[in-house]
């Protein structure tokens, strides 16, 4: 159930890809988690929030003006192993270049990966922790068709 914030200049990626860009990652992070098949449970939990932001409003030290990405995946504790770690900045950077248009981009996207404390992460009025995951794990294994 990985959340996923996308922050870039408003004119940074094609009108029309916020669908596109918002599936690709979603994909990824759940891939990167060993996700092999995600059934609705992680489809309707896993989301992508594209916040395209005014040019002017994105700065770095060089300039008031930036063409940077940053893209912040918070995930539930220990869900990303150090090898999925590497590949999900490795693949996010790729999409976020592609989709850009700009294959200079992946010199300027930034990837944080964040995870959420143990039992810091709510959904339907239940704050998760391991317990919470284990038992939503097996309740959706259980519900599988067979």
């Amino acid at each position: 159930m990985p959340m996923i914030d996308v922050y870039a200049p408003a004119d940074l990626f094609p009108t029309g890809t916020d669908a596109q860009l918002g599936h690709e990652l979603t994909m990824a992070v759940l891939h990167a988690e060993g996700v092999k098949t995600p059934g609705l449970f992680h489809l309707n939990n896993t989301a992508a929030y594209i916040h395209r932001m005014d040019p002017k409003t994105v700065h770095t030290a060089a300039t008031p003006s930036a063409r940077t990405v940053r893209v912040q995946v918070i995930t539930p504790p220990a869900a990303l192993t150090r090898e999925g770690q590497k590949q999900l900045v490795k693949e996010i950077t790729e999409i976020v270049t592609r989709i850009s248009g700009d294959s200079t981009q992946a010199g300027r996207t930034w990837v944080l990966l964040t995870e959420a404390a143990e039992g810091g992460w709510g959904l339907s009025g239940t704050a998760f922790g391991r317990e919470e995951f284990a038992a939503l794990a097996a309740k959706a294994a259980a519900a599988r068709p067979k």
